[in-house]
């Protein structure tokens, strides 16, 4: 036999995670995953890497993602691979990216000069009011309120 793999990418939307209870959900997530690739893949043999299990549980149990790229690789044996998708971008592209931004950064140090720099003068807050002390403002009012309810009480006898 020719060893032939086959390798898909998908995006498995996981919205109906949320029907099920918020302590399970996670777990849930994991299932409909490994669901997904017997039904896609055609296969009972099914393996779920590392990466796409700590995808599903970053957030915890209560909130898994509601979508998740995934790229099932099959063997000629019948067994499944999910593996986490990761976009390969061209050499070419990758190339074109870096070579702007050293440019850029050339450019930049060529127009940049030193600038001088401004003192800044600091202000000098003005003196708060002289207060008295807090248990001064306290023994004050106190003082207060007993008059006041000295007089209110002669007043009531009269």
């Amino acid at each position: 036999m020719s060893q032939e793999t086959v390798e898909r990418v998908y995006t498995i939307n996981l919205g109906k995670v949320l029907l099920s209870p918020n302590n399970q959900r996670a777990k849930r997530a994991i299932n409909m995953i490994r669901e997904f690739a017997i039904h896609h893949m055609k296969s009972e043999d099914i393996k779920i890497e590392e990466d796409v299990s700590h995808l599903v549980w970053a957030r915890g149990i209560r909130h898994p993602p509601r979508k998740i790229r995934v790229k099932l690789t099959k063997d000629d044996d019948g067994k499944v691979l999910i593996s986490k998708y990761q976009e390969e971008k061209p050499k070419k592209e990758e190339a074109l990216e870096k070579k702007p931004k050293q440019q850029k950064t050339e450019k930049a140090e060529e127009k940049s000069e030193p600038v001088p720099e401004k003192k800044l003068e600091t202000k000098e807050e003005p003196k708060a009011k002289q207060e008295k002390p807090k248990k001064e403002q306290k023994s004050e009012k106190k003082s207060e309120e007993k008059t006041k309810t000295k007089s209110n009480v002669k007043r009531k006898k009269k």
